[in-house]
């Protein structure tokens, strides 16, 4: 019973790399479904009790869960040691501390 619990969890969690890849490719021709691809990443995320992914998280709104393309529906800033996402679409901004990357950064050179 556990190794299939462990076996389903691994296919969650490539079932949702892959619904962003589908969301970034579906991006340019139909942001909606790129949403929608959003959303059924977080209810496969959350049906198996899986984090998303760090680099993945900062892809959609904490807010509205829109696809986020920085330039076209979101724009970027680094502020106080912090990347600030603001979304066009929910006007909400997220806010990313950077500090634990520049340290990381420091100590491997």
């Amino acid at each position: 019973m556990r190794k299939y619990k462990i076996k389903q969890k691994i296919i969650a969690k490539e079932r949702i790399a892959k619904l962003f890849k589908l969301a970034e490719e579906a991006f340019p021709k139909n942001p909606e479904r790129s949403n929608r691809y959003v959303e059924l990443a977080r209810k496969i995320a959350m049906k198996y009790n899986i984090r998303i992914p760090k680099e993945l998280k900062r892809r959609f709104c904490k807010h509205c869960y829109t696809y986020l393309v920085p330039g076209v529906n979101c724009r970027v800033r680094t502020k106080k040691g912090k990347v600030v996402y603001y979304c066009f679409n929910c006007k909400k901004y997220m806010r990313f501390p950077y500090i634990k990357e520049k340290k990381l950064k420091l100590s491997s050179k």
